[in-house]
């Protein structure tokens, strides 16, 4: 009851004192791309880094629960929802520009409207990243890849805000990157924007090598279904598709959710699959896997509100 009190007086400080989009009881599922999740307590979209500021002072005097989301393309997200709030860096931080080699972008920027632009621009080495779906902020946070590059190739540095509204900018050496994880993984930085170095090249090939990643792409994932992308990192030494194939569980079906007959490697929500349906399926996966090949599969989906 008392926490509750305290989202409710969240909310209307929220709403008397940012301008942004203040939503109670929004439904997560409308916000990820599993189309999966319950409601959030209240739901934020700040207008600026300053809206953003006030929210987290705001939060902090409040101590509610607080979770950071972009486009929602990895995330599994609880039946039950998140009871606190859930930020979303979304469309207020779309802007980007460059400067010679070095691109300057939002958070809230598309992959994939970024990766065109650079190749309007005659600047390679962000192709790798033109049919990911979600926002730069995701993308610099797990340090997403694809095709043989990653963010960590490119990223110069990222600026970000921490819980108490401060602003910190972090070199490419700073955000220790690695496989699917960086420095502002599992921490209190929000990031607010990122420069990429590129470098020249042609349009014409860079926007070819685009179109064709995208191509693959399209032909060997299960795009036409709700899902959060690949479900399980790699492991060392091989690729969780496989061994997921391997193991038989290809086209596995629990209720909703089903191991994808087009890529092993993703589970999809082929029937208004509940999170607890994803969960389930991800065991069994998990427990076969490690059962036939001695390999303990870890999600690269994050959970939310739940746990594996």
């Amino acid at each position: 009851m008392e926490y509750q009190l305290k989202l409710n007086e969240l909310y209307e400080n929220l709403t008397s004192c940012t301008r942004g989009n203040i939503l109670k009881d929004e439904p997560l599922k409308n916000h990820t791309y599993f189309k999966i999740g319950g409601p959030a307590a209240i739901f934020a979209e700040p207008e600026d880094t300053e809206d953003l500021k006030t929210a987290l002072s705001l939060i902090k005097k409040h101590e509610v629960n607080c979770f950071i989301m972009g486009n929602g393309t990895n995330l599994l997200v609880s039946d039950c929802g998140y009871n606190g709030i859930v930020i979303k860096i979304g469309e207020k931080f779309n802007y980007f520009h460059r400067e010679n080699n070095i691109v300057t972008a939002g958070a809230g920027v598309l992959l994939s409207v970024l990766a065109k632009y650079a190749a309007r621009e005659g600047l390679a080495g962000f192709e790798f990243a033109g049919g990911i779906p979600g926002y730069l902020g995701g993308a610099v946070y797990m340090n997403a890849g694809a095709y043989g590059g990653e963010m960590k190739q490119i990223v110069k540095s990222v600026k970000c805000m921490d819980s108490d509204g401060n602003i910190n900018i972090f070199s490419n050496e700073d955000m220790e990157f690695a496989y699917r994880h960086s420095k502002v993984s599992d921490s209190e930085y929000i990031v607010l924007e990122a420069e990429l170095e590129l470098a020249p090249g042609d349009k014409d090939e860079i926007a070819n090598l685009i179109k064709d990643l995208n191509e693959r792409r399209i032909s060997k994932q299960p795009l036409h279904l709700p899902s959060a992308g690949s479900t399980f990192k790699r492991p060392e030494n091989g690729y969780a598709s496989k061994l997921i194939e391997d193991a038989g569980l290809k086209g596995l079906i629990h209720k909703g959710a089903m191991v994808s007959d087009k890529h092993c490697g993703f589970i999809v929500n082929i029937d208004n699959a509940s999170c607890e349906d994803v969960l389930e399926l991800m065991r069994i996966v998990v427990s076969t896997v490690n059962d036939k090949f001695g390999v303990k599969l870890e999600p690269e989906v994050k959970i939310v509100g739940t746990k594996l």
